[in-house]
């Protein structure tokens, strides 16, 4: 099981943007699996930005379901973003990804799930742009494996 440093950093390396090489948009991160059924991870975004953040990820839930990875569906139907009610003190918005149960294997890093399905690098730009924009705060995360089902 990875340890709590290492799960944070690869919910970091989720949440943050790719960065720019060139005329293209590359993610520089190792693929983000989850050890465990179920990941949280929690950010916090910019007050004003609130709706382009959610818009990509209905985009990402748009990517997941026209993927050709077998899995992809999959991830889909076990991912939910949460968001608070109430804004942090300095006014960020808390959102939270919670998925459960986890795909084993399969790949959860944003941008590389949307450039799958938006090849166009002017596209792939204004996505990045969108998503790297909306940030305030990574918050941190983990993978947990259940302990009691209380639903069962």
């Amino acid at each position: 099981m990875r340890r709590l440093s290492g799960v944070i950093l690869a919910g970091a390396v989720m949440m943050m943007p790719a960065l720019w090489q060139g005329d293209r948009a590359y993610a520089q991160a190792q693929a983000l699996t989850f050890d465990g059924d179920t990941a949280i991870l929690t950010v916090a975004i910019k007050p004003d930005k609130t709706a382009d953040f959610e818009g990509i990820m209905g985009k990402v839930k748009e990517a997941l379901m026209k993927s050709d990875k077998p899995n992809r569906k999959e991830q889909a139907a076990g991912w939910k973003v949460v968001k608070s009610p109430t804004a942090m003190k300095d006014g960020n918005i808390v959102y939270m990804h919670l998925i459960s149960p986890v795909v084993k294997g399969a790949d959860y890093s944003i941008l590389p799930i949307l450039y799958e399905v938006n090849t166009d690098p002017a596209e792939q730009r204004k996505l990045f742009e969108t998503y790297r924009d909306s940030f305030a705060a990574n918050l941190g995360g983990g993978a947990f494996s259940t302990v009691v089902d209380l639903s069962k």
